[in-house]
């Protein structure tokens, strides 16, 4: 029986960042998982080939819709959906790929199987061939998530889908039916959109991405519809049925009236559950909270001291840069270090075009705390490198504390907003004012002036460009 310093069960980016910290701390370690490619959710059906997808159709619409503006003349363009769908495994290829090289390089043993709890210390993995037993002295669960699945509409896998089979889609839906107005509803929404779907979101709160601060959904909805997305907000769906290729939705709407919608395709996205089937978690006497998440302290360790739990398995939001930090927090931790993690200071995208990002507290949040704050913002239509571009669409919003002028949160919907929204991380990780921010310099033409122009209007609306 092999003996591990370290187990990691579940190889996603909370799990393989875990393992490689443990390594690179001198531990012995073992990443456990049980299907063929390493990456999880995000690599494999999530983050990189949504992400593949979102980028070829935006050259797809910017082809037919953009390039004769900019004097660039072609036949009408065509969709080859079966390239692209193959473009996009060739990322996920190479990208799992790169983390099998890291573990290789880091000398982690990487078993192949179903990893299963016999006790605390003990941990069976059941492959396709074979299984073993190994012990460590510590484990790190990282199994994560999978899509919430509706009582009334079970995933067929077919016409009836989830955010996995959206990603593998033979055709070009005629009427895509979303059911969900987050983040994964709108960005595969939106890829299919470009490509020429009628897509049709039904979501039960008053407006989409209804996390994110309010400026942001209204400023997104508005783009959305502009590729022809209609929204039917504050609908209750009770009943999804299927007849050969025709899906049909039924809702109440906010007047309480029964409305049905047509499609050939029904993607539910509301939401991922997390995911600790087959782990035997009571064999290791782990205690689970009401919406079957793994319950942790502060530092992310279970009721059992030597297990640790990461990324959608436990509560906070379902992101993956949010799980690696975790990984690296617990690794550290097992080692003896003391490393923290700002929970408030992850950021949220959504990879739409123009892109959604945000981090610290919306302006609903501070107004239901009771803070006194200001706001700033400035227009992306009015950057030279917007119009250079031809990506106008967006703002970028500052909250900040009314006396200290501490920046609480920033919020954009902009062009690169996914890269953009760095700088606000880092900002309010020092604890910068809005003051801070407009005296620095900032490189023109770019995007990024347009936080720098919306820290002045913050300041004493002092914004040099509108």
């Amino acid at each position: 029986m092999t003996q591990y310093d370290v187990a990691v069960i579940g190889s996603g980016p909370g799990g393989y960042v875990a393992a490689i910290r443990c390594a690179q701390l001198g531990m012995k370690t073992a990443i456990i998982e049980k299907y063929n490619t390493l990456g999880g959710t995000c690599l494999n059906v999530g983050c990189i080939p949504s992400k593949a997808l979102l980028d070829s159709s935006e050259h797809f619409h910017n082809a037919y819709k953009t390039f004769a503006e900019h004097g660039i003349e072609i036949n009408a363009p065509k969709v080859n959906l079966g390239q692209m769908i193959a473009r996009k495994q060739k990322v996920v290829s190479q990208t799992c790929d790169g983390i099998q090289f890291l573990m290789n390089k880091n000398k982690i043993d990487v078993l192949q199987g179903m990893g299963s709890f016999v006790d605390a210390n003990t941990l069976k993995v059941v492959g396709e061939k074979d299984e073993h037993t190994i012990t460590a002295k510590h484990t790190i669960v990282a199994t994560g998530s999978k899509p919430t699945e509706l009582p009334f509409a079970k995933f067929d896998k077919e016409r009836i889908i989830s955010s996995t089979e959206a990603l593998e889609l033979k055709e070009i839906p005629k009427h895509l039916i979303i059911i969900g107005g987050g983040v994964i509803g709108l960005e595969l929404g939106s890829v299919y959109a470009r490509l020429g779907a009628q897509v049709s979101v039904v979501e039960f709160m008053d407006r989409i991405i209804p996390t994110m601060d309010g400026t942001m959904s209204k400023e997104l909805t508005k783009s959305l519809k502009k590729l022809g997305v209609k929204f039917f907000m504050s609908h209750k769906v009770s009943d999804v049925t299927r007849k050969g290729e025709a899906v049909t939705v039924t809702a109440t709407d906010k007047k309480g009236k029964e409305v049905q919608f047509e499609g050939d395709y029904c993607l539910v996205a509301v939401g991922r559950k997390a995911y600790t089937a087959g782990l035997n978690a009571e064999a290791a006497g782990l205690k689970l909270d009401d919406r079957g998440r793994i319950d942790v302290n502060e530092k992310l360790q279970t009721n059992v001291a030597n297990i640790y739990a990461i990324g959608d398995v436990v509560k906070g939001a379902m992101l993956a840069h949010k799980a690696s930090e975790e990984g690296t927090l617990v690794a550290e931790v097992i080692a003896g270090q003391k490393p923290h993690i700002n929970y408030n200071l992850i950021p949220g995208v959504v990879y739409t075009w123009p892109e959604v990002a945000a981090v610290g507290k919306t302006e609903e949040q501070l107004k239901e705390a009771g803070v006194a704050y200001k706001t700033g913002a400035f227009p992306i239509k009015a950057l030279g490198r917007a119009r250079a571009s031809m990506d106008i669409e967006g703002t970028v919003k500052i909250l900040a504390d009314a006396s200290t002028d501490e920046i609480l949160g920033m919020h954009m919907i902009a062009p690169r907003a996914a890269d953009l929204i760095a700088e606000a991380v880092v900002a309010m990780e020092y604890r910068a004012s809005a003051e801070d921010i407009a005296r620095m310099s900032h490189a023109h033409p770019t995007y990024a002036e347009a936080i720098k122009e919306a820290a002045l209007d913050a300041t004493d609306k002092r914004s040099l460009h509108v």
